[in-house]
């Protein structure tokens, strides 16, 4: 069981308090993305591959072999990367996708997942369903469930737009 008395403040070592409770939410939000962070960037850097890669891999199985192009790609990542066209070239590189132009419209190229980059989005769903777990598993369902609910809401400011497919959050 975690120290009741642990706050950020004291692993930061911090002299004097936060200015603002948001300033401290933020801090704590990037502190404890960058601890969940780093044993999936070294999963995924022993595979050969960075995290924002394995999300374009994971994006496109689900999508099955029709690919799509780096623009709905771009869209679906979970973090934005500026540099798709980079991304996707480093993987066609390494034979995990590969680029196809449509027979209907040559402007269009799309990104599709080899059998290569398939295999190994399938050795890896494993050892990273493992590590959720490890990290987040002690938090009860309905700890998850808030959590989740917050941190959505913490991105949406504003309440959660409509093309999220839920309806505007007035909460406070």
């Amino acid at each position: 069981m975690p120290d009741k008395r642990a706050t950020l403040a004291a692993e930061l070592r911090k002299n004097r308090p936060f200015d603002l409770p948001e300033e401290e939410a933020f801090l704590n939000l990037a502190r404890t993305l960058d601890a969940l962070a780093a044993p999936f960037e070294h999963l995924f850097r022993s595979r050969g591959i960075s995290d924002p890669q394995y999300n374009v891999l994971r994006i496109l199985c689900g999508v099955g072999g029709d690919g799509l192009p780096c623009s709905e790609i771009a869209a679906r990542m979970v973090t934005r990367d500026p540099d798709m066209t980079r991304l996707v070239d480093r993987l066609e590189q390494a034979a995990l996708v590969q680029r196809v132009r449509i027979a209907r419209d040559r402007r269009v190229i799309l990104v599709r997942i080899t059998p290569k980059g398939r295999k190994l989005v399938g050795e890896l769903h494993r050892p990273v369903m493992e590590l959720h777990r490890r990290q987040l598993g002690h938090l009860t369902r309905a700890e998850l469930a808030g959590l989740n609910r917050l941190l959505v809401k913490a991105r949406h400011p504003g309440g959660i737009p409509a093309a999220a497919g839920t309806a505007k959050d007035t909460s406070r």
